[in-house]
């Protein structure tokens, strides 16, 4: 063969290689185009999470990018904005709280699981699209449950008080309950005929709340999750108070002084006789990076301490965390006070469990731990001078507003001493 017929031989193969290779080109973006990876849809959801007796606790959120979303309960709005994709899935890591919803999408809309991996629990979750009412019953009401109602709990025999402040518009209620420690965040719902059904989720719980309403009369359930069912009864009663919670965890007789030693999270020691602390207002927070009413504390806390800590304030927090090493606890509290902008110390108290009664162990000045969050408040001389049981938060509207006020006059004067 001659050189010439040679070179357009290669040639010719030249030429159908590179046609070849465009057409596979070609193929393989045809190919990514048709697997474009999915993404929420932007707009409004209902999320349904899936309690005991198969009961939805539903929410409300609205996608307002690919990867960020708000959470709705009444007035409170919680931004989100840790969401990734892989394939066909969406995973939504719910802020300050290690919990995270990983799903699948069914057209625009998802189900999968919410997940609490440090307390091995996950509970079936159902997002639907385009659905911007809490409830679906709109039937009109024939009770009002605005007003303060006096409730009781049983907790599987153990039974609890608890406060309800509602507000009813309509068939739409708003509000929260209190219990002796705590709150149950930001309620919202519809009064239905003679059926009251409130609900919330904050990324740290799921929570709903069914019964019957009469005028005089509140009997129903409480679902937490998928790991908790309660049922209450309750009456208007607007003089009813709850236990104080200055009156629950006391130091007990023998004791003169609080004190601690638990390791930062970069495993130095610290001790509440450290010289730091001399001569200072000492704030000893006891909680949990997992706990909303914690969270809520927390939150409070810290901007009374950037605005005050050159006065001679110092608070140290004690973490009771149910990570299940110390590598997962410091991770999960590092990212809590990276999201408050907290600068005060957090040290790591416990981890692998928050059983209160291995918390009492640790601090045996105490009577006991009923709650977390617990504050020791303990003036110049280190003596303690009051302790405060629980939280009750921005939900809690003027509670929350009251002890604030109260907390700031009594500081000022501890701060003044």
């Amino acid at each position: 063969m001659c050189v010439i017929c040679c070179y357009f031989e290669l040639l010719n193969k030249f030429l159908i290689m590179r046609k070849s290779a465009l057409v596979l080109i070609l193929l393989l973006v045809m190919s990514c185009q048709e697997k474009e990876l999915k993404t929420l849809e932007i707009g409004m959801y209902r999320g349904n999470l899936i309690g005991q007796d198969n009961q939805a606790m539903p929410f409300l959120f609205e996608v307002t990018s690919d990867t960020t979303l708000k959470i709705y309960n009444a007035d409170e709005v919680i931004e989100v904005d840790e969401i990734s994709y892989s394939n066909d899935s969406v995973y939504i890591k719910l802020p300050y709280f290690e919990t995270i919803i990983a799903a699948k999408f069914e057209g625009n809309n998802f189900q999968g699981q919410w997940i609490e991996e440090d307390r091995d629990r996950s509970v079936a979750i159902f997002a639907q699209y385009g659905v911007k009412q809490r409830f679906d019953d709109e039937t009109t009401s024939k009770v009002d449950v605005s007003g303060v109602w006096e409730m009781a709990f049983n907790n599987y025999g153990d039974i609890y008080p608890s406060k309800a402040v509602l507000e009813q518009d309509g068939n739409r209620v708003t509000g929260t309950i209190r219990t002796p420690v705590g709150d149950y965040r930001y309620l919202e719902g519809i009064v239905s005929a003679d059926s009251m059904k409130i609900s919330t989720f904050d990324g740290a719980h799921a929570f709903l709340f069914k019964a019957h309403v009469t005028d005089s009369s509140m009997v129903g359930n409480f679902y937490s999750g998928n790991h908790s069912l309660e049922t209450f009864v309750g009456k208007p009663n607007p003089k009813f108070e709850l236990p104080d919670e200055y009156t629950l965890t006391f130091i007990k007789e023998g004791y003169d002084t609080f004190n601690f030693s638990f390791p930062d999270l970069d495993g130095n020691m610290v001790s509440l006789s450290d010289e730091r602390f001399k001569d200072k207002v000492v704030l000893v927070q006891l909680m949990g990076s997992y706990c909303p009413n914690c969270l809520d504390e927390t939150k409070f806390y810290s901007k009374f301490y950037e605005a005050n800590k050159d006065k001679g304030l110092e608070i140290v927090a004690l973490a009771f965390e149910n990570a299940k090493t110390k590598e997962k606890a410091i991770k999960g509290i590092t990212r809590m006070k990276e999201r408050v902008g907290l600068n005060y110390e957090i040290l790591l108290a416990q981890i692998g469990t928050n059983d209160k009664g291995k918390a009492q162990e640790k601090m045996p000045m105490l009577n006991k731990v009923v709650s977390y969050p617990t504050t020791i408040y303990l003036d110049r001389t280190g003596k303690v001078r009051k302790i405060h049981t629980g939280f009750n938060g921005p939900a809690t509207g003027e509670k929350y507003i009251r002890f604030q006020k109260e907390f700031n006059a009594f500081m000022e004067m501890l701060l003044s001493e």
